[in-house]
């Protein structure tokens, strides 16, 4: 067998493989000496069938599939060992009056190759980095929040503003009979509130369901129906009032303090509103980092100029997907992919030329600190490595979790490398500022 290789330009190549008799021959006969000691043909005993009917009923299938086997598993060693960089896979070229009863062939396949390029994270125009700050009034609507949250129901016979009032929600034609608690405070229509208020206990008020609550997500639990007919329902109500309740705040004691932040972690409100500031602003790291990612990402494929093989592309989608495609749906499909093939591309030469590895042991921890949290929004905050041991094994027994912790682990080292390495801007914001700047 001999492989070559012809160097149409920089992006494109095509490899000539030459087969002859000697690299088939030998195990095309071993098959179908096989192939005869298995056969069963009316009108001879097992294993006694004639080579030759052997080789008329079996000899081309044969030959053809240890010559694509051939083929294949020479073509990869080649372009390894070559060290070529490919796109896509090569696609074999059109042969017209190709002859398999000849001794020897010969095959052309196409090569797409990866452009040579280099990789600069000092762009000329710095990306902004964010730095989301939980600001005063943030920290203080959350300290509201836990003094009511954790405060007392006090019984009431009138309802006044602010209070929560439980009843049942009813509306015979379209089956809606639902006890639920509503907080005054989270109600939007002012019609809806002028109702309510002054009302008692064995009141039934008429309330309209459209623009009820500030938030839309209420409206399906309280009325006890799904989110696609909860979406844009505009009908009458019936909320017939069968308690009324004040919640009055709860004071800020150690007993609260060490029931929400642990033992000994927090002993006064001071402490307490740079805890929550602290909790919070780990948080909205999260957040600052995905920004920061898309916004290299985009930056880097705007920044990093090089050409691509596409009609090699467009031929390669075209002609490799489960079902064929026109040239008009290849072209379509490829410029749909080429924003993440190139940075597929870039991210590997940024791979490659940083020396970033992943390791299993960098793995086997990446997996336990996210089990950790996970375990942590259950109430189980300080697992032990014994513990968590069997869970990490069973997690990166599974393949597709290995994949999408290693995708996890590596963005997270780009983006170290991006902190370390990018022209970046810090920019302090607080979150609705970066809500409004990020989302519109």
């Amino acid at each position: 067998m001999n492989i070559t290789k012809e160097q149409i330009d920089e992006l494109n190549a095509v490899v000539k493989v030459d087969i002859s008799k000697e690299d088939y021959q030998d195990k095309v006969e071993q098959i179908l000496k096989d192939y005869r000691k298995q056969a069963n043909i009316p009108g001879f005993r097992k294993g006694q069938v004639p080579m030759g009917l052997i080789k008329k009923q079996y000899g081309k299938a044969v030959l053809v599939d240890e010559v694509n086997k051939l083929i294949q598993d020479n073509l990869n060693t080649y372009l390894t060992e070559e060290k070529l960089d490919v796109l896509g896979n090569p696609l074999p070229k059109q042969q017209d009056n190709f002859n398999w009863d000849s001794d020897e062939f010969s095959f052309e396949f196409e090569l797409g190759l990866v452009p040579d390029f280099e990789v600069s994270l000092k762009t000329k125009k710095s990306i902004p980095h964010y730095k989301i700050v939980a600001d005063k009034k943030m920290v203080s609507e959350q300290v509201d929040r836990v003094k009511k949250q954790y405060g007392k129901l006090v019984n009431k016979s009138v309802i006044e503003k602010g209070f929560e009032v439980t009843g049942t929600f009813s509306n015979e034609s379209e089956e809606i009979n639902r006890d639920s608690t509503i907080e005054l405070e989270k109600i939007k229509s002012k019609k809806a509130l002028d109702s309510l208020v002054g009302s008692k206990v064995g009141d039934t008020v008429t309330l309209k369901t459209k623009g009820l609550f500030k938030e839309d997500y209420l409206l399906p639990s309280t009325l006890g129906v799904d989110r696609e007919k909860a979406d844009g329902l505009n009908i009458e109500v019936e909320f017939t009032i069968q308690e009324i309740n004040e919640r009055e705040p709860a004071e800020l004691t150690t007993e609260l303090f060490d029931r929400l932040f642990g033992e000994g972690t927090v002993s006064s409100e001071e402490e307490m509103r740079a805890k929550i500031k602290e909790d919070a602003e780990k948080q909205f790291e999260q957040q600052a980092d995905q920004k920061l990612l898309n916004d290299v990402t985009e930056r880097l494929i705007e920044a990093v100029k090089f050409d691509l093989p596409v009609e090699f592309l467009q031929k390669w989608i075209q002609t490799t997907g489960e079902q064929p495609l026109s040239e008009a749906e290849a072209k379509d499909e490829y410029e749909k992919s080429e924003k993440g093939l190139r940075y597929q591309l870039i991210e590997g030469k940024l791979i490659k030329d940083n020396n970033i590895e992943l390791q299993f042991d960098e793995l086997k921890e990446f997996a336990k600190g996210f089990i950790k949290t996970q375990m942590a929004q259950y109430g189980q905050m300080n697992p032990q490595d014994e513990e968590l041991e069997p869970i990490v094994m069973r997690v990166l027994s599974n393949q597709d979790e290995v994949k999408r912790l290693s995708e996890q682990l590596m963005s997270k080292k780009l983006l170290d490398l991006y902190k370390e390495k990018a022209n970046l801007k810090v920019k302090e914001v607080t979150y609705d500022n970066f809500v409004k700047e990020v989302y519109g």
